[in-house]
C-alpha cells in the first residue's frame, strides 16, 4: 500500500498531453490551447471614438468658457463602421459615434452630453485635453505580441478575443476518450425498480456527470455482472476506443471482485493497488500502451473521490492543463474528530466564512463510504493527517476547496 502523494506522482509520471488537432473555432469552447496566438497587426487596428460626441481639434477652441463659448459648424456625423477617409476642416467638428474611425486633423472627443447643439452648430464651454476619449491604434497590444499561451483553456471572454483577431480555426488538445463500466450483481438502472437485495445505481450516472462537468462525453458506460467473462469482455471492448477506463466496484478482496486479474489477463500492467486513504483505499492504477486503467471501489462516495482526487487531474493534464491545482486553505474545525492512525481520511465537510471573515468547518452528516448525501452536501474536503487519530474543536485544519463544474 502506497501513500496518497506516491499516487499521485505514479499517475503524473503516466500522464501526458494529447495530440494537438485543429478545430472550428465554435467547437473549441472548454478546450485547451496547442499554441501561443500572437497578434498578427495592432489592437485596436485604428484610433477610434471611445464615446458618442464630437470630434475636434483643441486649437481651434481658443479657451471657450461659460462666459466666453466657442461655436463650431458640424462638418458631417461619421458612423460606426464608416470606411471613408474624412479630415477635419478648420473651425468645425464632426459629430462621431463610438467605435468609429478618428478622422484626420483631430486630436479630442468631447462626450455629446458636455455640449449644446443648435441647428448643426456646436457650442463648447471647456476645453478638453489633447487624446482625450480615444483609443489609440495598438494601445491594448502591438504587433506581434503575445496574447494566449499554449495552455490556455478556451473560455467565452478567450474564445471571443480568438475570434477578434480572426481566428477561424484553433489548434487545441484533444480531449480523452474515457469509458465506463461499473460491476456488481445487486445493481439495477436508476429508473427501474429495485427489489430487497437490490440497488439502484448512482456510479454510472455520478461519474458520467463528473465526465461531462470537464466537457467529456464518454464512449462507454455500462453495468455489468461480477462475472470475469462479462467483465473481461466489457474491458476488452472499451480498450480499443478508449484513452482512460474507468472501473467501479470488484477492485478489493472478494470473492467476485475480478477487476485486477481480468486486467492483468488482458496484459495490462499494474503500476498500483492500494492507497492510504480513506475513502477509496482499493483504488487500482494500470497501463497497457499508453491507455490508462483507473480501478475505483464500488461504494459511491469513494468512487466519486477517487475520480476528483486522481482521475479528474490525470483528465486535465490529457487536456493541456498542466498547472490547475485544487485550493488548499486553513480553517477552524468546529467539531471534534477521530478516526484509526493509518490512513490520510477525506472528511467531507461544509466550509463557511463567519461575519468576522474567519473561516470555519464543519463535517458533514454521514461519513462512511456508501453515503454519498454527506458528499453531495459537502463543498470541500477537510484533510485529516494519517498518522493522527483525533484532532479537536477548534482547531486549525486544511481544507481542500471542491469544484465539481469546471471552466
Amino acid at each position: 500500500m502506497i501513500n496518497y502523494h506516491e499516487a499521485q506522482k505514479l499517475i503524473e509520471e503516466q500522464t501526458k498531453p494529447l495530440i494537438a488537432i485543429k478545430l472550428p473555432l465554435m467547437e473549441t469552447l472548454g478546450y485547451t490551447l496547442a499554441e501561443n496566438i500572437f497578434t498578427k497587426h495592432p489592437i485596436p487596428m485604428f484610433n477610434s471614438s471611445a464615446v458618442d460626441g464630437f470630434a475636434v481639434n483643441v486649437n481651434d477652441l481658443h479657451l471657450p468658457s461659460s462666459k466666453n463659448p466657442v461655436s463650431l459648424k458640424v462638418q458631417a456625423v461619421i458612423q460606426t463602421g464608416d470606411t471613408r477617409k474624412h479630415s477635419l476642416k478648420k473651425n468645425h467638428t464632426f459629430g462621431i459615434m463610438t467605435g468609429a474611425v478618428i478622422p484626420r486633423n483631430v486630436d479630442a472627443i468631447v462626450m455629446k452630453e458636455d455640449v449644446a447643439e443648435i441647428d448643426g452648430t456646436v457650442i463648447f464651454k471647456t476645453l478638453p485635453k489633447v487624446g482625450i476619449n480615444i483609443r489609440g491604434r495598438g494601445r491594448e497590444l502591438s504587433k506581434g505580441d503575445l496574447v494566449l499561451s499554449s495552455g490556455t483553456i478556451i473560455t467565452p471572454p478567450v474564445l471571443g478575443l480568438l475570434a477578434s483577431l480572426g481566428h477561424a480555426t484553433v489548434k487545441v488538445y484533444r480531449k480523452p476518450k474515457v469509458s465506463v463500466i461499473v460491476t456488481g450483481n445487486e445493481l439495477k438502472k436508476f429508473s427501474e425498480r429495485v427489489k430487497i437485495g437490490q440497488i439502484r445505481d448512482s456510479n454510472l450516472p455520478s461519474l458520467l456527470a463528473a465526465l461531462q462537468s470537464l466537457g467529456i462525453q464518454a464512449e462507454y458506460g455500462m453495468i455489468v455482472k461480477d462475472q470475469k467473462s462479462k467483465i473481461k469482455k466489457a474491458i476488452h471492448k472499451t480498450l480499443r476506443k478508449s484513452d482512460i477506463i474507468i472501473t467501479a466496484g470488484g477492485v478489493s478482496v472478494g470473492d467476485y471482485d475480478f477487476v485486477k486479474d481480468v486486467c492483468s489477463s488482458l496484459g495490462i500492467k499494474t503500476v498500483f493497488w492500494r492507497v492510504a486513504i480513506k475513502p477509496g483505499k482499493p483504488l487500482f492504477f494500470g497501463t497497457k500502451c499508453k491507455k490508462l486503467i483507473f480501478g475505483v471501489p464500488g461504494n459511491p462516495v469513494a468512487a466519486l473521490l477517487s475520480f476528483y482526487l486522481f482521475i479528474k487531474p490525470t483528465l486535465l493534464r490529457m487536456m493541456g492543463q498542466t498547472e490547475k491545482q485544487n485550493i488548499i486553505q486553513t480553517a477552524v474545525l468546529e467539531s471534534d474528530l477521530k478516526k484509526r492512525a493509518g490512513r490520510l481520511e477525506f472528511v467531507r465537510g461544509i466550509l463557511i466564512k463567519k461575519p468576522d471573515g474567519k473561516l470555519v468547518v464543519n463535517p458533514t452528516k454521514g461519513q462512511d463510504s456508501h453515503m454519498i448525501g454527506g458528499l453531495a452536501n459537502a463543498n470541500c474536503l477537510i484533510h485529516f493527517p494519517k498518522e493522527e487519530n483525533f484532532i479537536s474543536k477548534g482547531s486549525i485544519v486544511k481544507v481542500e476547496l471542491m469544484n465539481w463544474v469546471e471552466q
